[in-house]
Parts: structure tokens; C-alpha cells; sequence
């Protein structure tokens, strides 16, 4: 495939010179690809000035219901406007699956300005990292991502090439009647994927050609659980990988009649599903500036002996701001299910060495190379939105740096309970509500480094799902007060 770093508005007409039509797409703030199908004519026609896509994608919710409170990007009072899309060649890849269409991520502007808009993450990403460019850093970062995957029985309304379908099923069943692409508890079997075998190959393949390559790829504790680690690179390019991975299961799925499913916690009484983040600040060479040239042994704690001035800064400033940036690391009501105590989930503010109870877990030598030195962020689930979530832990680390920060707690202690009161103090939300509320108080460190135009707009999209929460008469209620009250 052409190296689409090198692709240009001119070079367009040859690489796509055997194409009839070209597939767009942008992210909206759940993290879900948004798009269409274009006629290679008007693609061509459109790549370089971009086209106008309709703004409401950011004035509604993931089942495309318009917010309770209308916010800044789509309302009313602007007509519901075209916002600016613009393709980003570099993005440029094929789609295996649907007979190698030409692929393009597109990213929204303000039609006015034609300035990024604030809510676009990877227009967020992107504005992060270049504020670092400034400075002569970039940044490296790496996924994980574990998610359940269900079998969706046959729905016999349908016919046989619609042979499933999970929403069909969950209108007349229950949720945990919903069977599990296998039984048990089995991580790091061999075998049970030998039980979906083209499926699971078909994966790994399918990201390896459409440019989200697996690096590690394997069963995870769980019914039906698999945990794919996404090959390493930059950080802007990660997140899109990050994001094009969740495509590329849900779209094999399909035509497997499975249903992937990236929920934080779907099942009850079962780990949950994490979505780990591994971020290294470097140079313009790209050299780790994480890692320390030689031993501090005079360092405060021993777990960073081996961590730079730049990297203690980094922790300092995630330690700081962790608290009041959690909607973004944990973004859904179902989320804060998954951060509960006893399920090897972080609860709190917490660091260490190779400590994976913590929220922060530093990878450093002595464990570790000192080129792989790096923060690896346990917060977040596999629900989240990558570029969100890497666009915060920068921002953050950035600010520790910015302004010299110390780290204000010690390392969690090896064997420490994380679930109760420590030493690490700060207990992470234990809801959306919550969570949300910090996020949007006056002088939070999420208005500090994103801005109030991003923190109004992310937090009244979190404000619409906890209200739709609140309002929801759930089958436990039901099960448990239809009789006794």
C-alpha cells in the first residue's frame, strides 16, 4: 500500500484511479465513527476544501437522541449548521472487508472560522500534541482493550443473510440470557480460539491490513473475553488505530453473528472490560525523555530511581489532575460499575513501579528497558473515547511539567488495599453524576487545560446520560420491589 504520509490532493486522481467510491468518517464524542459513502467525483472534488457535514452529530446522543440541554456546536439557535469536514489524507487506508473501499478519517471545523472544532477529539488530540511540538517534545503512546463478545441467536423473523441480531434478541430476553461466544473462565488459552478460529484469525489479519495492527492478541479472563494489544506508535496515529480497531471487531462480528461488546462491565459478579493507555513523552529524534540516564539513588522513593525530572513532573501532573477529568476516562453509567473494589480495578489516586492494583502503573527499569520507560493508565475502560482519553493524560502530564510539579503522594504500597482509605486519600467518583460535577466546577483542572467551550459542551453530553439514567426503571428494581413494597 502507498505510504500515506506522502499522499497529496494531487497525487489523489492515481491512487484512487481504479476506485468508483471512497468511504469517510469522523468520531463524534462517544468515541463512535460517524460517515458515508462518497462518489469518488465528489471526493476528489471536495479533499482539499473539505465538505459541509451535518453538525448534529455533536447535538445528539449515541442513539441519535438530541441532548436534554442544547449545547454550543448544534442547536437551535444556529440553524443545526454544516459544520467543516475535512479529509486527512494521511489517514488513507483500504477496508478488507468491504472489497478494499478507499478509507479516509475526516476531522470538523467551524465553517465560520474554519478553526478545528473544540469538540472534535481528534481535533483535541491534535491541538494537545502540537502545544508539546512547540516545545520539541512528541509523545508515544500504545491501547489495550479487553471486551466480551456474545453470541447473537438467530432472530428467524430475518432472513437467512440477517441471520442475527442482538437487538432483536434483548427486546424479548433478558440481557444475561445473552450467550457468551464460549463458557468459563480462560485466560491465555490456547485453545479456545481454536473454537471461533476464522473469526479470531480473521481479526487479526483484517487489522494488520487496515493499518490498526495487534501486537499481542489472546483469551482474557471471562466468558467469551479477548484482550488485543494495539501496535505502539504516535500518539495522534494510536488513537485512530485505537478507534478503527473498535471498527474492525464490530464490522467481523457481524458477519459472524457475534456481537462484540466494549462495555466497561457487562456482566454482573465478572472482571470488566479495561481499556489501558501507554503514554512516553520523547525528542525530536525520538529518544524517551521518561527515562533517567543514570540511578538516582537518592531519589524519594525507590520506584523512581530510574524515571527522569521530565517523567516525575508528567506523574505529578496526572496525580494532580486525575480527579477532575474522570468523565473522560469513565464517559457511561455503566462505567462506574467496572470501578468498584475487589475487581483489580483502580479506586484511587495511586501510583507505582510495575504496581497494577494502581491508577498509574510506572514501567522502568529495573523491570523494564529504559527506551520502554512509561506511564500506563489504568482508570480508563474499554468504553472510552482513545482520543479523549490520551488527549487528558497529555494534557495533564504536560501541565506537571509546564509547572515543575512534585509528586504529592508515595507509590502504593505492594499488597496495599486500594479499596478503602490509604495514604493515596483521593477516592475516585463512584458515578457519572458525580464524576461530572467535579469535571465542570468553576476552576477545575479540566477548564485549566481544555477550556470551558470543551468542558460545557463534553459535560452537558455526560449531564444527558446520567439524567437518562436516573429517569430508567431497571429490571433489578423491578425484580426486587414488584412484590415486596
Amino acid at each position: 500500500m502507498e505510504d500515506p504520509s506522502t499522499i497529496t490532493v494531487d497525487s489523489l486522481p492515481k491512487l484512487l484511479k481504479d476506485d468508483n467510491a471512497v468511504k469517510v468518517a469522523g468520531i463524534d464524542v462517544d468515541g463512535m465513527l460517524r460517515g458515508k459513502l462518497m462518489a469518488k467525483k465528489k471526493f476528489l472534488s471536495i479533499a482539499q476544501e473539505g465538505f459541509g457535514f451535518c453538525s448534529v452529530i455533536f447535538g445528539w446522543d449515541m442513539h441519535d437522541q438530541t441532548y436534554f440541554r442544547e449545547l454550543g456546536v448544534s442547536n437551535k439557535d444556529n440553524g443545526y449548521r454544516d459544520l467543516l469536514a475535512i479529509p486527512d489524507l494521511s489517514s488513507f487506508r483500504r477496508i478488507p472487508w468491504e472489497n478494499n473501499v478507499p478509507f479516509f478519517l475526516i476531522s470538523f471545523h467551524d465553517p465560520d472560522t474554519k478553526s478545528s472544532l473544540y469538540a472534535c477529539p481528534r481535533s483535541l488530540l491534535r491541538r494537545t500534541v502540537d502545544n508539546l511540538a512547540e516545545h520539541g517534545y512528541g509523545a508515544m503512546a500504545g491501547a489495550e482493550y479487553e471486551f466480551y463478545q456474545f453470541r447473537a441467536p438467530r432472530d428467524e423473523s430475518l432472513p437467512e443473510r440477517n441471520s442475527s441480531s442482538t437487538a432483536t434478541f434483548l427486546r424479548n430476553n433478558p440481557a444475561h440470557a445473552l450467550p457468551s461466544l464460549t463458557e468459563g473462565m480462560f485466560g491465555y488459552s490456547i485453545t479456545r480460539p481454536v473454537h471461533n478460529q476464522e473469526y479470531y484469525y480473521g481479526i487479526f489479519d483484517a487489522c494488520q491490513k487496515f493499518n490498526c495492527g495487534i501486537e499481542g492478541w489472546h483469551t482474557e479472563s471471562g466468558p467469551g473475553v479477548f484482550e488485543a494489544a494495539l501496535e505502539f506508535g504516535e500518539i495522534t496515529a494510536m488513537a485512530d488505530k485505537a478507534s478503527l480497531f473498535k471498527l474492525v471487531v464490530k464490522s467481523l462480528g457481524s458477519k459472524f453473528g457475534i456481537t462484540p461488546c466494549f462495555m466497561a462491565k457487562p456482566r454482573e459478579g465478572l472482571p470488566g472490560n479495561s481499556g489501558h493507555m501507554h503514554v512516553s513523552i520523547v525528542d525530536k529524534q525520538g529518544k524517551n525523555l521518561f527515562a533517567r540516564e543514570t540511578e538516582d539513588k537518592d531519589a524519594q522513593w525507590n520506584d523512581i530511581r530510574y524515571l527522569s525530572d521530565l517523567g516525575r513532573h508528567f506523574l505529578a501532573g496526572l496525580i494532580d489532575g486525575l480527579p477532575d477529568i474522570m468523565p473522560l476516562f469513565a464517559p457511561n453509567v455503566n462505567s462506574y460499575k467496572r470501578l468498584v473494589e475487589n475487581y483489580w480495578a483502580p479506586v484511587t489516586v495511586s501510583w507505582g513501579l510495575e504496581h497494577r492494583a494502581a491508577s498509574i502503573r510506572l514501567i522502568s527499569p529495573p523491570t523494564a528497558s529504559a527506551k520502554a520507560t512509561r506511564f500506563e493508565v489504568r482508570v480508563p475502560g474499554a468504553d472510552t473515547n482513545p482520543h479523549y482519553v490520551l488527549s487528558a493524560i497529555l494534557a495533564l502530564g504536560w501541565r506537571g511539567i509546564r509547572k515543575k510539579m512534585e509528586i504529592g503522594i508515595p507509590p502504593l504500597g505492594k499488597g496495599e488495599d486500594v479499596g478503602g482509605a490509604t495514604d493515596q486519600g483521593v477516592r475516585l467518583a463512584k458515578s457519572l453524576k458525580e464524576a461530572t460535577e467535579r469535571f465542570m466546577a468553576k476552576g477545575s483542572v479540566a477548564r485549566e487545560v481544555f477550556g470551558d467551550e470543551f468542558v460545557e459542551h463534553f459535560g452537558g453530553t455526560r449531564e444527558h446520560e446520567a439524567r437518562l439514567w436516573d429517569e430508567a426503571v431497571t429490571d433489578w428494581e423491578v425484580r426486587r420491589y414488584i412484590e415486596t413494597v
